[in-house]
């Protein structure tokens, strides 16, 4: 097995395993290559050898982003891995973690290092995590950490049962847990109008099997719940 897998041109995403109180949940890093070989590393795992190899492979690890207030465990690691590196964090991971090293705290706008590839909202009313998501444009990729899953036959049997409970389990979207999460409906329907009138296709998640394809339906179908909220 590879450390990297790809998903498009200049796209590829590094898969670990991950608990989350006691639940095996994996998490996936995601690697976009910019232009002139740079890498930017969304939501970092633990760069060991083997991925350290094929990332140098590839380009040049240049960025990395924090992209919520969960999603923030190995971030520290890329500078030490690579020293020239620059961090950006989600907003409120700056008082989560003073320890980390970032060049600034993420927002609506991207910046100016990866603007032109990448494009990038904060999805606000939910504190809990904070996500900020991505788009790589051209190949027409959603990236997201947290805000819906992707659990099939590939997850191990307690989380499958878990995910049935929930009935999260055999479809892409939110859990039925997610309601609770958001504490501001209408701040949190403007953000995610605002990523479904992006181009996109594929969806990335952290936890759960990547979605090829039909990801923008998906994502509304998902969320028709906060869609359709007048409140």
């Amino acid at each position: 097995m590879t450390a990297l897998r790809p998903l498009a041109q200049d796209l590829w995403v590094a898969e670990r395993p991950q608990a989350f109180y006691g639940l095996s949940v994996g998490t996936r890093m995601t690697v976009i290559r910019l232009p002139g070989d740079r890498l930017l590393l969304h939501s970092p795992v633990a760069l060991d050898t083997a991925l350290r190899g094929e990332l140098d492979a590839i380009g040049r690890v240049t960025y990395a982003v924090a992209p919520n207030r969960v999603h923030h465990l190995y971030a520290g690691e890329v500078a030490k891995a690579y020293p020239g590196a620059r961090l950006w964090v989600a907003p409120g991971l700056e008082r989560k973690r003073p320890d980390l090293a970032f060049v600034a705290v993420l927002g609506d706008e991207a910046p100016e290092e990866w603007r032109a590839s990448v494009q990038q909202t904060f999805f606000r009313g939910r504190p809990y995590e904070n996500e900020v998501v991505f788009l790589h444009r051209t190949s027409r990729t959603l990236i997201l950490c947290d805000l819906a899953f992707n659990f099939g036959p590939s997850a191990a049997a307690p989380t499958r049962l878990l995910m049935k409970l929930l009935r999260s389990y055999g479809r892409f979207g939110p859990s039925t847990l997610d309601p609770l999460l958001i504490r501001d409906r209408k701040a949190a329907r403007g953000s995610l109008e605002r990523i479904l009138a992006w181009d996109f296709d594929r969806v990335v998640v952290a936890h759960g099997d990547v979605l090829e394809s039909g990801g923008s339906e998906a994502l509304r179908a998902g969320y028709a719940w906060l869609l359709g909220s007048g409140a």
